[in-house]
């Protein structure tokens, strides 16, 4: 008999708005202090301590409107965040700070999520939609010095990037990175060379989110449409389809893979978490808690309270807490 979906750890509330990005941080690596970082649709960034469920500190940012993603960089008192005023700001947050140190203006005012890539050394490359309709951007942190610009052929009619993935393959010291766009299609681009390497047609409909196993050197990714869809790149650098999911219902807003690489959490309008193992993309749970659409899923990255956890942040403005397949 299939065992019962289990019900939240426990619940965060008080965000105001609609919950649309979230990530988990360590404060330091040997006794780890649990953060949750929200970005909501009012402009403001919670930061939330798991231990007392409450949020230590709430940053009020990018001129009220909604945040699209956050992220911190690799000292615990950094963050950066990307907002629909148009400009991705870097933050101090040390000692109780709440400093705006720079604000990057964007030429885009879409809702491509940024994609961050640590180089080490405090040194960061940051991709970000450009001004033309396909063009993406890749900037040098914190110096902000522009490195490459990515132009399709313009007959390639591929639309707006709807979200990308800055990632070091294993074998390779040069960066790549996977664009999701608006006609349905997954491309990957060698950003020494600015060009790019293949394209993949996998959805009918603009590609909502996905993310990227460089172990397995496959990914995944999810639109409008009722299915999830999974690809790998062969050793010519080719993306090849593997798997297609049917879903009962359509729309998936976001998707990610534990850092385990065991399992991936969907995010859907229907309001449900979906869990699949990564290996068969077998379906595991439906996680059912929300009463309205589920913007962002992500896992901690350590084990938070003696176990490792997974957040979903929804449009009820609520923030769900789970525990799920934990090994003993």
């Amino acid at each position: 008999m299939a065992l019962h979906p289990p019900d939240p750890k426990f619940v965060l509330r008080g965000t105001r708005a609609s919950v649309n990005t979230l990530h988990f941080c360590c404060r330091d690596q040997v006794d780890c202090d649990p953060i949750l970082f929200s970005g909501s649709a009012n402009g403001l960034i919670h930061i939330w301590n798991l231990k007392t469920r409450r949020a230590d500190t709430v940053l009020e940012s990018h001129d009220e409107k909604s945040i699209l993603w956050i992220q911190t960089l690799q000292q615990r008192g950094s963050l950066i965040s990307q907002g629909r005023d148009s400009t991705v700001c870097t933050w101090d947050l040390a000692e109780g700070r709440k400093t705006i140190l720079d604000c990057i203006p964007l030429d885009s005012y879409g809702f491509c999520q940024c994609s961050l890539l640590d180089q080490g050394v405090g040194s960061y490359l940051l991709a970000l939609p450009g001004k033309d309709l396909s063009e993406v951007k890749v900037i040098d942190l914190p110096n902000k010095t522009p490195v490459w610009t990515l132009k399709p052929p313009a007959d390639a009619k591929l639309g707006m990037p709807m979200c990308l993935k800055l990632w070091q393959p294993l074998s390779c010291s040069r960066p790549l990175i996977l664009i999701g766009y608006e006609d349905g299609s997954v491309t990957l681009w060698d950003l020494s060379e600015k060009k790019m390497l293949s394209r993949l047609t996998c959805h009918k409909e603009p590609i909502m989110c996905l993310d990227f196993d460089p172990e397995k050197v496959k990914g995944i990714s999810g639109s409008s449409e009722k299915v999830l869809g999974s690809w790998s790149l062969d050793k010519q650098q080719n993306l090849k389809l593997q798997k297609m999911v049917e879903l009962v219902n359509a729309g998936i807003a976001h998707a990610c893979l534990r850092q385990d690489k065991k399992i991936i959490a969907t995010a859907g309008w229907d309001h449900r978490v979906r869990i699949f193992g990564w290996k068969k993309l077998k379906p595991l749970a439906v996680l059912l808690y929300h009463t309205a659409s589920i913007h962002c899923v992500t896992f901690s990255d350590h084990a938070v309270l003696s176990e490792r956890l997974m957040a979903a942040g929804s449009k009820d403005q609520r923030i769900s807490l789970w525990s799920l397949y934990n090994e003993p």
